[in-house]
Formats: structure tokens, C-alpha cells, sequence
């Protein structure tokens, strides 16, 4: 059975990536050198054949909304079908903000309903992976499941951010526990569902009569004893980027010899909406190691195992290691960036120090998310030049060289807003 609508969930806000989605939706944040998150699932789609997608927006839209545009780099710029951004309204009977993932999937069932299908095909915007969802498809069909969810092994470290799920030898779901402190498997879901469609109907009316607004909890796990719910396996490469750590490290792997993910595989493209740059320019005397580099970077400087977005400039004298620097950034003269993540049109005056010293004094603002090393720079903002920064600092967005009050120097944990 071919699938000819898919439903992303992209209203997500991304708390836990502090000045990165302050101003965007998390399925908008950059990823790759090249794209955003939302292109993951919108060229899967694609890839598998799907040409017919609503996108679920609400906090911070415009960005997301600006990049998809009326859809052209996926050729969902269609008059039948193509993609349609799904934002909160108000309307007579139904309307306002959504108020959980379920009530945004039951306030636009009108929509749904007109594709007159039996099953429902819902997604994340804001992971990254590669997957053909007719495979999927075929596996809840073939298993007359009335949901389908799919899991992935993931390491202990990180198994209290995900849903975890528990499986009988005929892979039927039998437990779901979401975020748990000590979870009894390793498998995680991955955002990714197959309902039945009458059966959602069904749950989501019931549940919001009672004031019960999410998929996981109010639908998943509620549903758990009275349906058949079924766990289908990725084995493929998969990114949940939710946490700064998480998103730097998925970002770093993408310069591995052989990287689990293939973004140059011919035959699964990721399709995105490009700036019209002109190529990456590496300088005389350049030097430029296991990186990535987007199109219009210029390094006359050095550049070492990092992932540069487009239009950036770094200069005669500068390096970059271990880092992310988003579109349109100036790194000027003999600065050294170690372990950052640099927003874009983000400027560093010269001579500037940005990650250094062995000091992992936590953040004092989230030292839930940085405290390992790294530091978090907001866009368009603008760092003094001879300035040394240590670890774990944040630099909030459109901060000006005034900010700084003239210090010269911020220690491990600081932050400037």
C-alpha cells in the first residue's frame, strides 16, 4: 500500500538547546553544514514517494516557514497535494493554541479526514536520519497493528531522554515508560507512529472531552492493554539532537572516515533550501582537515575536524577546531576557537580566544545543558576583540561588543545577556 500523506509534528520549542531555538522552531535549527532538521523527514517523504505533507507549526515559526516556502526543493510545490503548514487558528467550534501533540493532530483532523485513508503516517520534524517509510508502512499493514511505533537501541547514557519501550517475542508493545529514571530495555522510540486511523479518531476525541492533549501519554501509553501496538526496528543511523551535547556530537560524527550517516549517498538526497553561494574558497596557506564546509565559506585561516555553514569568513591567522559556525559568520584575525558552537552572523573580533583552560565550571544559567566543555554563542552577536573566553559560557543573541563592559576576559560558566 503506497502512502499518500505524512503528518509532521515541527511546533516543538527545544528547550534543552538554549540560544539556538530561542528564535526558532527546533526542527529549523541548522544541522550538517547544508540544511535544517525539518529536511530530514520532508526528503524521506520524498524518497519514499510521498509527496502529500502537512507540517504541524506553533512556537517560532517563522524561520521554518521561510525555509519551506511553497516547498520547490522537495517538488512539493504542487497544486494537488505538496505541502501545507498547519498553524493554530481560531475558529467556531474547535481553535487556539495547540495545546499538546494529540490536540494539534485533532485540531486539524478536518484536514486528515479529506485524504480519505485508513492509516496515518506521523512524524518529528527535528530528527535526523534516513528512512523509507514504505518499509514501515508495509510492516503495520502486514502485522494488522492499530498503531505502529518505531524504536532503535540506544546506550544506557541516554536512555532517561526517550520513551522506552518494551517488546514480546512477537514484537508487540507490552510497555512504555516515557523518560524513565531506570528503564528495563534499550529501546527507544523515535517519534515516529502508524495509527489506525479510526482508532486515533476514536482516542483523540475521547481525550480531548477530558482534557488530554498528548500522543505518548494520553494515546500510546493509555492505549497500551486494549489495542494491538506494534514496535518495528530501525537499524539505520538515527540523531535525536535535543540537548546541546547530543546535537554537537551528531554534528561531529558527520566528519568520521566512515559515519554511520551518508549524506552523500546519490540514491537518498537530502533536500534543502539553498542559499545561492558560490563554492567554498580555500586560500593559499589555508589549512582545512576532516571538515565540512558549506558553500561561499572562505578560510584563509585553519579549520580542523569542524562543520562550517555557508558564506562564512575565517581569516589569515584564525583556527577552528571542534566546532559548529553557522551562516554568514566573520572569525577574524589569529582567533582560536576551540569546542563552540557559533550561531550565525555571528562576528569575533581578532585575537580573540573562544574555548580554552580545563575548567568545566557548569553554567550558571543551564548547568543542566552545559557543562562539559563547550561554549554557546547567539546570533548576531559580536565578541570584543582580545577577549578570552573559557568554558561552558553562553553569549546570548544580538549581543554587541558594549555588552561585554570591557572586560577582556569570561570566566568557565559565565554568561553575557
Amino acid at each position: 500500500m503506497a502512502i499518500r500523506f505524512a503528518l509532521i509534528l515541527a511546533g516543538g520549542k527545544g528547550d534543552r538547546l538554549s540560544v539556538l531555538s530561542i528564535e526558532r522552531a527546533k526542527a529549523a535549527v541548522h544541522f550538517g553544514g547544508f540544511c535544517r532538521l525539518i529536511d530530514f523527514p520532508l526528503s524521506n517523504c520524498v524518497n519514499s514517494g510521498i509527496y502529500d505533507v502537512g507540517i504541524l507549526t506553533q512556537y517560532q515559526p517563522r524561520s521554518l516557514i521561510e525555509h519551506i516556502g511553497v516547498g520547490r526543493p522537495w517538488d512539493m510545490d504542487r497544486k494537488k497535494g505538496g505541502i501545507d503548514l498547519l498553524q493554530p487558528y481560531l475558529g467556531r467550534t474547535v481553535g487556539g493554541w495547540y495545546r499538546g501533540t494529540g490536540d494539534a493532530v485533532f485540531q486539524n483532523l478536518n484536514i486528515i479526514l479529506r485524504k480519505k485513508m485508513e492509516h496515518l503516517l506521523i512524524l518529528s520534524g527535528d530528527h535526523a536520519y534516513m528512512m523509507d517509510y514504505n518499509l514501515l508502512m508495509d510492516y503495520h499493514l502486514a502485522t494488522d497493528a492499530d498503531v505502529t511505533i518505531v524504536v532503535t537501541r540506544v546506550n544506557q547514557q541516554d536512555r532517561h531522554r526517550f520513551g522506552i519501550v518494551e517488546v514480546d517475542d512477537r514484537n508487540r508493545v507490552i510497555g512504555f515508560e516515557e523518560k524513565p529514571a531506570y528503564s528495563k530495555t534499550d529501546l527507544a522510540f523515535m517519534s515516529i507512529y502508524v495509527f489506525r486511523l479510526e482508532f486515533l479518531l476514536d482516542k483523540l476525541s475521547e481525550n480531548v472531552r477530558e482534557g488530554k492533549y498528548d500522543l505518548v501519554n494520553n494515546v500510546l501509553i493509555e492505549s497500551l492493554d486494549r489495542v494491538k501496538m506494534q514496535a518495528y526496528f530501525f537499524n539505520g543511523c538515527w540523531f535525536d539532537t535535543g540537548t546541546v551535547k547530543s546535537y554537537w556530537e551528531a554534528n561531529m560524527h558527520l566528519l568520521d572516515p566512515l559515519p554511520c550517516f551518508n549524506l552523500y549517498d546519490p540514491n537518498w538526497v537530502i533536500y534543502t533550501s539553498r542559499s545561492h553561494n558560490p563554492p567554498a574558497q580555500i586560500s593559499r596557506g589555508a589549512r582545512v582537515q576532516s571538515s565540512i564546509l558549506g558553500e561561499g565559506t572562505l578560510v584563509r585561516g585553519e579549520v580542523v575536524h569542524s562543520v562550517i555553514f555557508s558564506g562564512v569568513l575565517i581569516e589569515e591567522g584564525a583556527r577552528v577546531a571542534h566546532s559548529i559556525i553557522f551562516g554568514n559568520s566573520i572569525v577574524h584575525r589569529d582567533c582560536q576557537i576551540e569546542t563552540s558552537i557559533l550561531d550565525k552572523n555571528v562576528e569575533v573580533g581578532k585575537n580573540t580566544i573562544l574555548g580554552t583552560g580545563d575548567d568545566n565550571t557548569p553554567n550558571t544559567l543551564r548547568p543542566d545543558i552545559l557543562n562539559w566543555g563547550v561554549n554557546l554563542v547567539g546570533k548576531g552577536s559580536s565578541i570584543p576583540e582580545r577577549m578570552t573566553i573559557h568554558r561552558n559560557c553562553i553569549v546570548g543573541i544580538g549581543i554587541s561588543k558594549d555588552h561585554f563592559g570591557g572586560t577582556r576576559e569570561l570566566k568557565s560558566g559565565s554568561v553575557v545577556m
